[in-house]
């Protein structure tokens, strides 16, 4: 599932943060792979839900840097 609510990201360790954005960025990857070999994506939403949840995990990584 890609959609990340703020309370999962919140109770996530910094390793598991980490580890969940490279999957999340993976499987972004491949859905851009499987729109630009001419195939329609099954789930157009599934880039929104992937790209935002990448955001809220960088903003927790970041913030929490500067503390």
């Amino acid at each position: 599932m890609t959609h990340l609510h703020q309370r999962e990201i919140d109770s996530m360790s910094e390793e598991a943060r980490a580890s969940r954005l490279k999957e999340l960025q993976e499987e972004l990857l491949q859905l851009r792979a499987e729109l630009s070999l001419g195939g329609r994506p099954s789930n157009m939403g599934a880039f929104r839900t992937t790209r935002r949840s990448i955001a809220r995990l960088k903003t927790k990584i970041q913030n929490s840097k500067k503390e």
